[in-house]
C-alpha cells in the first residue's frame, strides 16, 4: 500500500487510514505490506522537513525511543499539541506554554532488560514489541554514569543468574554511586549473595538488592532534593532526571507564590515539599510509608527549612477532606497516571485559594482540571514539560485559582 500520514497517534507512530506506520510523520508519503492494520517495515517515499538523522545509533533497533528521527522543534510541538486536545476534549482552551524540553544525556534513573543467554549476559532495552533485549552502549538518553555502569550489570547478570533466566534492573544514580535493584528473580543465597556483594564492592555500588532483599550496601544511596539529601527507599519513585526535578519544583514554587501553608499531595521522596519547605510550612501525604520516613528524615536533617509534617495515607481510598484543606494557602497534587478524581473533588469543595498542578498524564489532568473548572476556578497558562526525550510521553504544570 502507498499511504499519506495523516497526523502522529499517542504512541508517536504515524497514522493514515486507520493504519499505524512506526517511524512515519505527518504529511509523508510511505509504501509498504500492512498487516492486522500495521505497516511494519515502511518505505518513506516522500519525506517529512522535519525527519532528521536519529542521534543515536541504537534508534533503529532499540524500542526505547519513539520519535528519535524527528526534529526537537517538531516534537515540543506535538507534546504541546497533546496537552491542547487532552483539554480540549474537557471543554477547556488555557494557553498552552510553549514545550520546555530537558537536555539528552541526563536521565538519571532506568529500568533495564537482562537475560543470562548462551554466549553470556545481555543488557539492555528491548526491541519495539518483542522479547528480544538490544544492549545499548552508546544511548543518548542515559547520564553517563548510568552506561558505564552496564558492564557492571553484566557481570552481576552472568553471577546472579541461571542460564536463560531474565529480570529487570532498575538502576539510579546517586550520590553515594549507583542504586541497583534487580527484581523478578528470588534473593540469593550462600556463597552466590557473596558473589554478588564483592562484584558490588569492587566497582563502588552504593547498595545493591536482589529479589526484594538487600544483598550489599556500602553507603545509604542519598538524591539531592532542593538543599535536602534524601536516602532512598528501595524502588521509591525519583523523577527521571535531575534537572527535571528542579524544573518542575521551580515551576509550582512560582505558582504558589507567597503562600505561608501549603499541602503536598502525592508527595512521594519529598520532590516538591523539600523545596516548598524553604519557604513555607508544608504537610505532605503519601500512600507509601517508607517515602514518608524518607521525607521527615531529609526535613529533620536540613537546617534552614520551615515546619514539615507528613502522614502516610491512601490518597485514593482517604483523601484529604475539605475541612482538612481549608487550613491551607495552597495545594500542591502531583498524583499518578489515573490522576486524582476524588482529591480534587474536595479540593474544590474546600477552595484552597491556588492549586498548583502537576501530572504526567494529560488526559487524567484534563479530566481534574474540569473539576476545578466547574466549582469556579480559574485555569491558568499550561507548562507542558519534556523530561522523556524522544518518547511519547509528557509531563506539564498548572495553576488553578480559586474564585474570590
Amino acid at each position: 500500500m502507498i499511504l499519506t500520514i495523516e497526523r502522529l497517534g499517542h504512541h508517536g507512530d504515524g497514522i493514515a487510514e486507520s493504519i499505524f506506520v512506526p517511524g512515519a510523520l505527518p504529511g509523508e508519503t510511505v509504501e509498504g505490506e500492512v498487516a492486522d492494520g500495521v505497516m511494519a517495515a515502511p518505505r518513506i517515499l516522500t519525506p517529512s522537513p522535519a525527519r532528521i538523522r536519529p542521534p543515536c545509533a541504537h534508534a533503529r533497533g532499540c524500542g526505547g525511543c519513539a520519535l528519535q528521527h524527528a526534529a526537537e522543534g517538531f516534537v515540543a510541538e506535538w507534546k504541546a499539541g497533546v496537552v491542547a486536545r487532552a483539554l480540549a476534549a474537557q471543554g477547556l482552551a488555557p494557553e498552552i506554554l510553549p514545550t520546555r524540553t530537558l537536555p539528552a544525556g541526563t536521565r538519571q534513573r532506568a529500568t533495564f532488560a537482562a537475560r543470562r543467554g548462551r554466549s553470556g549476559a545481555i543488557v539492555g532495552f528491548h526491541r519495539r514489541a518483542s522479547a528480544e533485549i538490544v544492549p545499548v552502549p552508546g544511548c543518548r538518553v542515559l547520564h553517563p554514569d548510568l552506561i558505564a555502569a552496564l558492564p557492571v550489570l553484566g557481570d552481576l547478570v552472568e553471577a546472579g543468574l541461571s542460564r536463560s533466566a531474565a529480570a529487570d534492573i532498575l538502576c539510579t544514580r546517586t550520590l553515594a554511586g549507583l542504586d541497583i535493584a534487580v527484581t523478578g528473580v528470588a534473593a540469593p543465597e550462600g556463597a552466590r549473595a557473596a558473589t554478588l556483594a564483592a562484584i558490588a564492592a569492587a566497582a563502588g555500588v552504593a547498595r545493591l538488592s536482589w529479589g526484594g532483599e538487600i544483598v550489599a550496601q556500602t553507603a545509604p544511596p542519598e538524591v539531592a532534593i532542593g538543599r535536602a539529601r534524601v536516602a532512598l527507599p528501595p524502588g521509591a519513585f525519583l523523577q527521571p532526571s535531575a534537572e527535571g526535578a528542579a524544573l518542575l519544583a521551580d515551576l509550582v514554587r512560582a505558582a504558589v507564590g507567597p503562600a505561608r501553608r501549603v499541602a503536598d499531595l502525592f508527595a512521594g521522596i519529598g520532590t516538591l515539599a523539600l523545596p516548598l519547605a524553604e519557604g513555607a510550612e508544608v504537610h505532605a501525604a503519601e500512600g507509601a510509608p517508607e517515602m514518608v520516613a524518607a521525607l521527615l528524615g531529609a526535613a529533620r536533617a536540613t537546617p534552614g527549612l520551615r515546619a514539615v509534617t507528613a502522614e502516610a495515607r491512601d490518597l485514593f481510598r482517604r483523601p484529604l477532606l475539605a475541612a482538612e484543606l481549608a487550613r491551607f494557602d495552597a495545594v500542591v497534587i502531583d498524583p499518578p497516571r489515573a490522576g486524582a478524581e476524588a482529591q480534587t473533588f474536595e479540593i474544590a469543595r474546600a477552595r484552597v485559594p491556588i492549586v498548583a498542578m502537576v501530572s504526567c498524564n494529560p488526559a487524567s489532568f484534563a479530566r481534574d482540571a474540569r473539576i476545578l473548572t466547574a466549582a469556579g476556578y480559574r485555569l491558568g497558562p499550561v507548562q507542558p514539560v519534556d523530561q522523556f526525550r524522544w518518547s511519547a510521553h509528557v509531563e506539564l504544570v498548572a495553576c488553578a485559582t480559586a474564585p474570590p
